[in-house]
C-alpha cells in the first residue's frame, strides 16, 4: 500500500521549496535528477479509469518501468492505493507480469484477465517530467521520499483525438517509506512555514483522465460507510473521521473554482459531518481548541456562501403569486452577493490557513494524539468492539430529539432551530453506524428523519433569507460601490414586502399539519438499534 501526501506549488515558488533548511537536515545524501516521460493506458471508454485504477509505462534513465495503482482513498491530501511495480522492456504493458503480481482477491485482476480489456488497451495520454527526489530521515528516524515534479500533462498528440490538451504541473510528493505516516504532516507543516502550499486532491492519472475526456468537475457526495461489528471505537472514530474528510476534500477544487454551488454545498456537509462526529465521540477524546476554532472558521467562510446560495437559487427562485415580482427585483443583488461569498470561500481553501488546518487535522488522526490525554477509563472504552457504543449513542441522539422536540407544533424559530440541528445529529449518526445494523430498520428510521428535517429546513431557511434580506440593501450598496437612494430605496421596500409574505408563508405551513404529520411519523419510527 502506497501512503503518499500531495501538495502543489507555484512555479516561482520552487527556489524557496530547494533552499529550505528542512531538506538539508534531513536529507540523506545529495538530490537525485530524472526526467520521465509516463505513458499511461486504458480502454476506449475508460474502463481502468472507471475502476480507480491507473496503468502507466515509464520511461527513466534508458529503462521501462510499468506500475498500476488501484482502490484506496484520498483525505484531506493524504493518498492510500495499492501499487504493482515492475520493468518491462518497452513502452507496452506487460500484463502477465501484473496478473501474476496482483493478489487474488483484487478487482482489477479479475479487469484486467478480460479479453476485451487486454486488447483494448492504448495510449490515453502522456506526462512529461522534470523530477527531483530528496530521501529524508526524520530524527524519529521515519524514512520519506520527497519528490519535486514539474512538467505537463498532455492528450491527443498520438493523432487520436484532433485537438493536443495540456495542463501544467508542479508539486510535492512526500511518500512515506518506512515509519508513521504523521510524519508526513510533521514534515509538510514545516515546509508550509517558509513554501505557500496547497493540497492536491488529484493524482496526475487523475488529472490526466480529466484532461483526456474533458470532463467537468463535480461535487463529491458522501460515500457510505462499511464498517463491521469487530471494529473498535477507536477504529470506527478514524473510519468516520476519514470518510468526512474525504468529502471535504474531494469538493476542494470545486469551490476553489469560484463558481460551482454544489460543490460547497456539499464541502460544508462534509465539515458538518465531521464536526458532528467530534460531538459523537467528545467523551473519550477531544480536537484541540486551535484545530476546532480553524473548523469554524471554515464553516464561516463556506456557510456565508451557502446562505447567500439558498436565498437566490431557491428561496426566492420559489415564490409565486404576487411576491413574485419583488422577489425577480431582489434576486439579481442576492446573486450578486452569492458570487462575492464563492470567491471568499475559493479564497479560503486556496490559502496557506485551510492548507495547515487539513494538514493538522490528519496529523492529529495519523498519530491518535488524543491518546495522550485519555484517562485508563477512556483508553479501554476506545479499544472495545463499537456496537455497544453505537447503540448507546443512537439511544442518546433519539431521547434529545424527543425531548426538543415536545413542544414543536407551538415553538418559537429558535426553539425549532433546535429540534433541526438534533434532528440532523441523529441523522448523521445513524447513517455512520447504518452498516452495523439491518438495512431494513435503518432505511425507514432515516427517511422519517430526513422527511422531518425537510419540513423544519423551509422554516430555517425563512429565518436566514430574514436576515440576508434585511442586510441585502445596505451590502448591495457596498459591493457596487454606491447606489443612488432610489434603488436602495426600492430594494428595501422588494426586501420588506418579501419578509412579510415569507413570514406569513412560515406561519400557514407551520400550522397546515405537514410538521405535524412529520413528527408525528418519526415518533412512531424504530429506532435501529
Amino acid at each position: 500500500m502506497e501512503i503518499e501526501l500531495k501538495l502543489l506549488l507555484a512555479p516561482q515558488d520552487v527556489p524557496r521549496l530547494r533552499a529550505h533548511p528542512l531538506l538539508a537536515q534531513y536529507a540523506q545524501g545529495e538530490p537525485q535528477l530524472l526526467r520521465m516521460h509516463d505513458i499511461y493506458v486504458d480502454t476506449p471508454d475508460l474502463q481502468l479509469c472507471r475502476q480507480q485504477a491507473g496503468l502507466r509505462v515509464r520511461q527513466v534513465d534508458g529503462r521501462w518501468v510499468q506500475t498500476l495503482k488501484a482502490g484506496g482513498t484520498v483525505s484531506g491530501g493524504l493518498h492510500s492505493r495499492h501499487e504493482w511495480e515492475g520493468e518491462v522492456p518497452g513502452p507496452q504493458p506487460d500484463l502477465a507480469a501484473l496478473d501474476a503480481a496482483i493478489g487474488r482477491k483484487q478487482p482489477i485482476r479479475a479487469l484486467l484477465r478480460q479479453d476485451g480489456i487486454r486488447d483494448a488497451l492504448r495510449p490515453v495520454f502522456t506526462t512529461r517530467m522534470e523530477r527531483t527526489v530528496w530521501q529524508l530521515r526524520t530524527p524519529q528516524g521515519d524514512e520519506i521520499e520527497c519528490v519535486l515534479d514539474q512538467g505537463v500533462i498532455e492528450s491527443g498528440a498520438d493523432g487520436a483525438d484532433s485537438v493536443v490538451r495540456t495542463v501544467p504541473v508542479s508539486e510535492i510528493e512526500l511518500e512515506l517509506k518506512q515509519g508513521q505516516a504523521a510524519s508526513l504532516f510533521d514534515v509538510a507543516l514545516a515546509l508550509l512555514q517558509d513554501v505557500p502550499l496547497q493540497l492536491g486532491h488529484m493524482s496526475k492519472a487523475e488529472r490526466g483522465y480529466r484532461l483526456a475526456a474533458s470532463h467537468p468537475l463535480q461535487a463529491v457526495k458522501a460515500q457510505p460507510l462499511a464498517l463491521d461489528a469487530a471494529m473498535s471505537v477507536e477504529q470506527v472514530f478514524l473510519a468516520i473521521a476519514g470518510n468526512c474528510l474525504e468529502q471535504v476534500s474531494g469538493n476542494q477544487d470545486g469551490v476553489a473554482g469560484g463558481e460551482d454551488v454544489e460543490s460547497v454545498h456539499q464541502m460544508r456537509v462534509g465539515l458538518r459531518r465531521l464536526r458532528s462526529a467530534l460531538g459523537m465521540f467528545k467523551s473519550l477524546l477531544a480536537l484541540p481548541d486551535a484545530l476546532k476554532g480553524e473548523l469554524e472558521w471554515l464553516g464561516g467562510a463556506l456557510g456565508e456562501a451557502r446562505d447567500w446560495d439558498v436565498l437566490a437559487g431557491n428561496t426566492l427562485a420559489q415564490l409565486d403569486g404576487e411576491a413574485q415580482a419583488d422577489a425577480a427585483a431582489l434576486a439579481e443583488a442576492a446573486h450578486a452577493q452569492a458570487r462575492l461569498k464563492h470567491e471568499q470561500a475559493a479564497q479560503a481553501v486556496t490559502s496557506a490557513r485551510y492548507t495547515a488546518c487539513m494538514l493538522g487535522l490528519q496529523r492529529w488522526l495519523q498519530a491518535r494524539a488524543w491518546r495522550d490525554n485519555c484517562s485508563v477509563r477512556q483508553l479501554r472504552r476506545l479499544d472495545a468492539r463499537v456496537s455497544p457504543f453505537a447503540r448507546a449513542t443512537l439511544r442518546k441522539d433519539q431521547r434529545r430529539l424527543m425531548k426538543r422536540g415536545k413542544g414543536l407544533l407551538h415553538a418559537t424559530p429558535p426553539q425549532r432551530h433546535r429540534v433541526r440541528i438534533a434532528a440532523k445529529k441523529t441523522r448523521y449518526a445513524t447513517e455512520f453506524f447504518a452498516s452495523l445494523f439491518a438495512g431494513r430498520a435503518v432505511k425507514p428510521y432515516v427517511g422519517r428523519l430526513s422527511a422531518l428535517q425537510d419540513e423544519l429546513g423551509w422554516l430555517n431557511d425563512v429565518q436566514v433569507a430574514d436576515r440576508l434580506l434585511q442586510q441585502l440593501p445596505e451590502v448591495q450598496a457596498d459591493q457596487a460601490g454606491q447606489l443612488d437612494q432610489s434603488t436602495q430605496d426600492g430594494l428595501r421596500l422588494h426586501a420588506a414586502f418579501v419578509r412579510g409574505y415569507l413570514a406569513a408563508r412560515a406561519q400557514a405551513q407551520g400550522s397546515d399539519g405537514r410538521m405535524h404529520k412529520a413528527w408525528r411519523r418519526f415518533k412512531a419510527a424504530r429506532l435501529p438499534a
